[in-house]
């Protein structure tokens, strides 16, 4: 999903167990004259992945190669996007998501298009419905995993809700990302926002006196939060439930990542286990949707306008979560069993409205790095 971040990277866990396959194209991205070329860049963070037969599809049926350029993580992507726009790196932008959407909307960063098949995308993941400057890709859960081993080891029942995590007997297990660097960590900020409320807007030093999430805030540095940069480093480094962090020694037994997690654990494991060595916290869950846009300025349209129709396509959608560990958007569009069984979707996650986030995400930041950081 998004952001934003790197689900499973090239070492570590998961997918970093094996090497992703990465869009590649040959081709000149050069203009033909009639603002359209035989190649389409794809602009993306690091977490695109798609299977190359499903690809090789797409380049037959339209007659076009894909290019993908990777820019890091997905805030980081978003903002260089952002700052390119009179003269954008490629044609299609994916891995936007709801938590950073308005900013990339208010920049201007999309054209307006809608992709053919977008009536087949649920109603619950449509936005921006009268300019249609993005199309609703994939969808996924930002959660509190946990290391099922340790709590075996310590007879000691995991943690289920937001409340749970701030109990005495989980001091000093929870390694969350830094809300202004992460999309993972600012997802776990907006759901800790959406269960608790707005206890106030101060960016001092005195933020959270008025309750809400500030409140809750307070209570989780108390209890012996570690926050570090970006997921790699929480899931990988300091996670002891990861194939990672195991290697690394790591000691938290608690981290904030993805309900996609555990199958990704089973999945890429080497032997594979029979059930998955990290579970969910369900009560801790913020719903995450990623984005695709056709880019302002883009030199091929006609191909970027393609390629967005590809992306809703039931090949595509159904294509995705053995891939990016993401779920699809469009009905009718199949999820593997084994994909299921260890990574259900959250049953009630907390979510927000994109005008929400846009009214408030920035002081909401400013207000975090305040109280948790200083």
């Amino acid at each position: 999903m998004s952001i934003t971040h790197k689900r499973f990277a090239a070492v570590g866990v998961g997918l970093g167990l094996v090497a992703l396959p990465v869009l590649s194209a040959c081709g000149s991205s050069e203009s033909n004259g009639s603002g359209d070329s035989k190649t389409i860049t794809l602009v993306s963070h690091d977490s695109w992945a798609v299977s190359k037969s499903v690809l090789k599809d797409f380049e037959k049926q339209s007659g076009y190669k894909v290019k993908v350029l990777k820019d890091g993580d997905a805030g980081q992507a978003v903002n260089k996007a952002i700052l390119t726009k009179d003269n954008p790196q490629g044609d299609v932008f994916f891995g936007v998501d709801n938590p950073l959407l308005s900013r990339a909307l208010d920049n201007g960063l999309f054209q307006s298009y809608e992709a053919k098949g977008v009536d087949r995308i649920l109603p619950e993941y449509q936005v921006d419905q009268d300019k249609h400057r993005v199309t609703p890709i994939d969808s996924g859960d930002i959660c509190v995993n946990y290391d099922k081993a340790y709590f075996s080891k310590h007879k000691l029942t995991p943690p289920q809700s937001f409340d749970d995590l701030t109990k005495p007997a989980y001091k000093n297990l929870l390694v969350t990302e830094n809300a202004s660097t992460s999309s993972p960590g600012l997802g776990f900020l907006l759901g800790t926002a959406a269960k608790y409320g707005d206890g106030g807007t101060s960016g001092s030093s005195e933020a959270g006196s008025g309750g809400g999430w500030q409140d809750y805030w307070k209570k989780l540095k108390a209890n012996g939060v570690k926050v570090v940069d970006g997921w790699e480093q929480a899931y990988n480094e300091e996670f002891s439930g990861s194939a990672g962090g195991k290697k690394a020694k790591a000691d938290r037994p608690l981290v904030v990542s993805y309900a996609s997690s555990p199958p990704a654990e089973v999945i890429y494991a080497d032997p594979k286990p029979t059930t998955a060595p990290t579970g969910v916290a369900d009560g801790t869950c913020f719903r995450q949707i990623e984005y695709a846009g056709l880019l302002s300025n883009a030199k091929n349209t006609k191909g970027g306008k393609a390629l967005l129709d590809f992306l809703v396509t039931k090949e595509f959608q159904e294509d995705m979560p053995l891939n990016m560990f993401v779920y699809p958007v469009v009905k009718g569009a199949a999820v593997p069993a084994e994909f299921t069984k260890y990574g259900p979707q959250a049953k009630d996650p907390e979510t927000m409205a994109p005008a929400e986030i846009a009214d408030h995400r920035d002081q909401w930041v400013k207000s975090w790095t305040s109280l948790v950081l200083k």
